[in-house]
């Protein structure tokens, strides 16, 4: 991972000479995605396989029936209240002062990370917004399942088959998934939903269904945003009630998103139990 992370940075610094203009900036992030966790976990699972089957090895070799799917979207669709009332908990954590320069330091990456993602976004086209598809949907849903639910959370469960083993192997793998993206406020949110993502695939035994929930996540803010931002020309308030809703006076909505998510997951989890 860090030397394909390495070598991506390099060939983007030789041809783009550390341009910092948006269309660099998104082939850099596409390099980095596809060396850093694209390409890892499936050279891994070529060579940890003994028949060098790394969709076998993946769970990538079987369909997802089409009501696993409907399923697995709609826990996603519902669940965006829940999210942004854990991202409102989580952004209201204060520590001590003995640690200002780290909650200092957490502010600045958490500011930059948004400023970024806001550049990524802007589309004035149809083909513009295909592109972000891809780049901050499509891409990291495959890759980053890939990379935790695919290899980290199967190699850390491997030793034994235990459901004890199977859930610290879960919640180790989603802590991890979510401290990488170096964004404390949205920490919590991001961990539940790897959580989220590491039980469903488990009960499935597809690495599809949780790439599909990974993507239907980052597709919406994708798709909300352009939406909102070229046809309705709101962005700005648009884009607050998107990231509020289920938050602050609309807790409610956070609360009934939790109840109707956790049934979600309930209805998911039997359906594959029977199967």
């Amino acid at each position: 991972m860090a030397g394909l992370s390495l070598l991506a940075m390099g060939f983007w610094w030789v041809v783009w000479d550390y341009s910092q203009t948006t269309e660099s900036l998104k082939w850099l992030q596409f390099m980095q995605t596809v060396g850093t966790f694209l390409l890892p976990p499936v050279l891994c699972a070529w060579m940890w396989d003994s028949a060098h089957r790394p969709f076998n090895r993946l769970h990538l070799n079987k369909r997802a029936d089409g009501v696993s799917i409907l399923i697995a979207v709609g826990i996603m669709v519902v669940a965006i209240p829940s999210i942004n009332l854990m991202a409102d908990l989580n952004s209201r954590v204060v520590l001590p002062d003995c640690l200002a320069s780290l909650e200092l330091w957490f502010q600045q990456q958490e500011a930059t990370a948004e400023a970024l993602t806001e550049r990524f976004l802007q589309a004035d086209d149809i083909g513009e917004l295909l592109i972000n598809l891809g780049l901050m949907a499509l891409l990291p849903a495959l890759a980053e399942e890939l990379t935790f639910r695919g290899t980290l959370q199967q190699t850390l469960a491997e030793s034994g088959q235990t459901a004890k083993r199977s859930a610290a192997a879960i919640w180790i793998t989603a802590i991890v998934f979510s401290a990488i993206h170096m964004q404390f406020y949205g920490f919590v949110p991001r961990m539940l939903m790897g959580a989220m993502f590491g039980y469903v695939f488990v009960w499935s035994g597809n690495l599809w269904i949780p790439v599909i929930m990974h993507f239907t996540n980052n597709a919406l803010a994708v798709l909300f945003y352009y939406l909102t931002d070229n046809l309705l020309q709101t962005a700005n308030d648009s884009k607050n009630i998107a990231d509020t809703l289920g938050a602050g006076d609309t807790w409610w909505l956070g609360v009934t998103s939790i109840v109707i998510t956790s049934l979600g997951l309930l209805i998911f989890y039997r359906r594959t139990r029977t199967r």
